[in-house]
């Protein structure tokens, strides 16, 4: 029975590595161009992130047209990064309040337009914790520290289970006050509707008195 549940663990812990490592996002962005990228972050949560051009002539300096602001803004409008002419750059903060946050990338206008490749990795939550100074500080071995990792994991995942139940309750309430409006905004129509044929069939019944054809 020890062999076994050491052996799941074992799995689990397999799993969460996996899903933990990722390789940087990679686009391209034409000079005078946007693009912007948004993540679903949760109240209280730590984020990470580190965005850089490729240099399209390694070794050299970078070119004058190769230069980026980058913003990091949420839904309601808190800037929590600003790179301005930058050629790479980081940023880590909290967030304040659940939501979308935006990371957007202004390229610089030049004649001829070039293209940039950029590399970026952004990561929340668990995924964000510097594991390297969780080890380094508590000085445990390798077991201890992917138990840990695990057991973030799946407290993570529980506080995202209930951050999903709360918005589901949210869209439920949306789609309730969205019905209401819609069955009011019908009912009007309907009754424009037959007050429009009133006046319609009003009008003809006069007409043809006049013409003394009824």
């Amino acid at each position: 029975m020890c062999g076994l549940n050491l052996g799941f663990i074992v799995i689990m812990i397999g799993l969460v590595v996996e899903t933990e490592i990722g390789e940087s996002m990679r686009f391209e962005l034409e000079s005078g161009k946007t693009k912007c990228i948004a993540e679903d972050i949760k109240a209280n949560a730590m984020t990470v992130g580190k965005y850089s051009i490729v240099n399209p002539s390694e070794g050299q300096p970078f070119p004058d047209s190769h230069k980026l602001v980058v913003r990091v803004s949420s839904s309601k409008g808190n800037n929590y990064h600003l790179g301005d002419q930058v050629d790479s750059g980081t940023f880590a903060f909290t967030a304040a309040e659940s939501g979308d946050y935006t990371t957007c990338f202004w390229a610089n206008k030049h004649n001829p337009p070039v293209k940039m490749t950029i590399d970026f990795d952004w990561k929340s939550g668990v995924a964000a914790k510097d594991w390297s100074k969780v080890a380094k500080k508590g000085q445990v071995d390798t077991m201890e520290i992917e138990l840990k990792k695990l057991y973030d994991t799946v407290a993570a995942i529980h506080e995202e289970m209930f951050y999903l139940r709360e918005r589901e309750e949210e869209m439920q309430e949306l789609n309730k006050e969205t019905n209401s409006k819609m069955a009011t905004l019908s009912f009007f129509s309907l009754l424009l509707c037959l007050s429009v044929a009133g006046l319609q069939i009003w009008h003809l019944k006069s007409f043809f008195e006049r013409k003394k054809l009824l």
